[in-house]
């Protein structure tokens, strides 16, 4: 009797211990912004093998789940795993490491609105997305955002708009950690 009694009681114990490792899970889920997909536009392409270059770098990520490719724009829809976290600059080095370089850079994510911090910036692991364009709500649902940073952008177009977001000392900074970012 005594050690029947003992098993329930150990049996409870990992069962009330299962549901706390769950419960922390799923609430550490939705606590950051899950990326879902990134549209890459890459530029000095010049045929089909340097589209095969950065595919092959972009599959190699562990968290990519799939990518199509058009090679009319040269861009590349990276599909990722879900609850992955990534920043943009992993992306940007895996293009560059092919060869080429960011053109234009587009997340697909899903935020949480109250992990924002002063309604305009979110912390997510070592990086800081900052966001432009403050008129524009924050949603929780699934929204385009494009990342306007140094190296995620043309030159021709980041000097443009280093004139334009001269007055964000964030911007000018170019921090690698930090991605302004404006929804489309």
């Amino acid at each position: 009797m005594h050690k029947s009694k003992k098993t329930n009681n150990m049996k409870t114990l990992n069962i009330k211990f299962l549901a706390l490792t769950l419960l922390a899970l799923l609430s550490g889920v939705n606590s950051y912004a899950q990326i879902s997909k990134a549209e890459i536009m890459a530029t000095g392409l010049t045929c089909s093998l340097c589209s095969n270059a950065i595919n092959k770098q972009l599959k190699s990520m562990t968290q990519v789940d799939s990518i199509s490719t058009d090679l009319n724009t040269n861009t590349f829809t990276v599909y990722f795993k879900e609850n992955t976290l990534l920043q943009p600059k992993v992306l940007k080095t895996a293009v560059e490491k092919a060869g080429f370089f960011v053109g234009s850079m587009v997340l697909t994510m899903k935020l949480d609105p109250q992990n924002l911090q002063d309604n305009s910036t979110l912390k997510i692991e070592d990086g800081l997305f900052i966001f432009i364009d403050p008129n524009n709500p924050i949603s929780d649902k699934e929204t385009q955002y494009r990342v306007l940073d140094k190296g995620f952008v043309t030159q021709k177009e980041y000097k443009k708009l280093a004139k334009s977001y001269s007055k964000h000392p964030s911007y000018m900074a170019e921090n690698e950690n930090d991605y302004h970012i404006k929804a489309i």
